[in-house]
């Protein structure tokens, strides 16, 4: 329960209409899943204005309202507490904040360039054999969808994870300023979001922020591997604990002997355990690893950790491998980046079959100055692995003219979803033991291809 008063405390609002109030069930932003005694947070969104749906909110059952004070409400009629705000976004990851205060839960989170959802998702897995688990729902990382996680947060819970994603400076210190951290994760530093991180500095700058901002008592786990974060592995060392991760250098969670059968993967970890993950994607070792590393921190034994990813299924648009008609299906749709869609090729090149390798690729957008150049280094690495490749997007085109002129004479450059299905079932004709994967950024939805 929460008091009213609490909420204009944190939130630095001003109480109105408040001559009867009391205490709060809960929050919400959506009028749609609002229950009796809620709090009704209107968001004004790009696309939407929760300011326009207080009247339903109120209708069903909300008992306290927090708006912004620029907004018109002459419309609105009800007899129940307004705490308004100049920022209702900012006001949703104060109360979250404040909520996260009042559990005495350790929490994790998890950024990177490639990665973290599934590395989330790994790591609340693993954890879940023993501990009841918050988690981010889907890709819900941002200064919206954070803050809604914690909304959920009760005492219920022994353990948070948090994926925190960025596309602007200063956006990871935000975030962990609302879910105050005391485990950090970072899974890797690459080419994403260069229009304004400039470059690998810039990303490095922002991601690492994540492990400055980590609240006592603080641990970090950074992948080994990774050239930039490599530099900041100092052990026991420093103002808190560093572990690393990795397959190439020496790791305190090192994996080795590492196979591809049937297009998933084994490994051991620090040869205590024998890991299998359900996917050909060679860098979802480190995820693994990273979860791997978590679990470890926490009591969890080789083989419960083993016995849980034995039964992990990956999440969709994520190097999900799937079969029909005796045709593979790569679904790695949810986005695209240089790094990631080299690691896509990489899962392509481990498959071995009779029949031929299809790469469809839409647009990476958000990269900046190096847009063109990146493209085109894509159409080289395609060109080594795939013998078709169909590209969607007018950036992609450019990969497409690379590929050409590095000997893939099967190449198509579409502008939608609908043109590439047109090739793929009435020019190209696939058949039994091709095997296509499909990749792009998500504002492409190049899961249309697959649907």
């Amino acid at each position: 329960m929460f008091k009213i008063e609490e909420l204009v405390k944190v939130t630095l609002g001003t109480l109105s209409n408040a001559l009867n109030y009391g205490h709060l069930s809960g929050f919400s932003i959506d009028s749609r899943s609002i229950k009796k005694g809620d709090c009704f947070i209107a968001i004004k969104g790009n696309n939407f204005d929760g300011h326009n749906f207080i009247d339903e909110a109120i209708q069903k059952g909300a008992s306290c309202i927090v708006s912004q004070v620029s907004c018109d409400l002459c419309h609105v009629s009800c007899d129940i507490p307004f705490i308004l705000v100049q920022d209702t976004t900012r006001a949703l990851g104060d109360i979250a904040r404040f909520i996260r205060t009042k559990f005495d839960i350790p929490v994790i989170a998890i950024s990177g360039s490639n990665g973290k959802t599934t590395a989330k998702e790994m790591v609340a897995w693993v954890l879940s054999k023993k501990f009841k688990v918050l988690k981010n729902e889907g890709t819900k990382n941002n200064h919206i969808g954070l803050p809604q996680t914690l909304l959920n947060l009760d005492a219920s819970y022994d353990i948070a994870v948090l994926e925190l994603g960025t596309n602007h400076f200063n956006e990871i210190d935000y975030l962990s300023n609302i879910c105050l951290p005391n485990i950090g994760i970072i899974t890797n530093i690459g080419p994403s979001h260069l229009e304004y991180f400039k470059n690998l500095q810039g990303v490095f700058k922002e991601k690492y922020s994540l492990i400055n901002n980590l609240k006592k008592p603080s641990i970090g786990i950074l992948n080994s591997d990774d050239a930039l974060l490599r530099k900041k592995i100092t052990g026991k060392a420093g103002p808190r604990p560093i572990f690393s991760f990795g397959i190439n250098k020496k790791s305190d969670f090192l994996a080795q002997e590492i196979k591809l059968v049937r297009g998933e993967l084994e490994f051991s970890v620090n040869s205590k355990c024998r890991i299998n993950l359900k996917t050909p994607g060679l860098h979802n070792i480190y995820n693994c690893l990273a979860a791997v590393s978590v679990a470890r921190l926490f009591g969890m034994s080789y083989d419960d950790i083993a016995e849980r990813f034995s039964l992990f299924d990956f999440p969709q648009g994520r190097l999900k491998v799937m079969e029909r008609d005796r045709i593979i299906f790569i679904d790695d749709t949810y986005n695209s980046n240089p790094a990631s869609f080299k690691h896509a090729l990489s899962a392509l090149n481990s498959f071995q079959t009779c029949g031929r390798k299809i790469v469809v690729m839409g647009d990476m957008l958000e990269l900046g100055d190096e847009k063109e150049e990146l493209h085109k280094r894509a159409g080289e690495e395609a060109a080594k692995v795939c013998d078709i490749f169909i590209t969607v997007g007018e950036l992609a085109r450019l990969s497409a003219d690379v590929a050409k002129s590095q000997g893939i004479s099967n190449t198509f450059s579409c502008c939608s979803c609908d043109e590439v299905k047109e090739i793929l079932y009435k020019q190209i004709l696939i058949r039994e033991n091709d095997i296509i994967l499909v990749k792009g950024s998500r504002s492409m939805k190049m899961e249309g291809v697959l649907r």
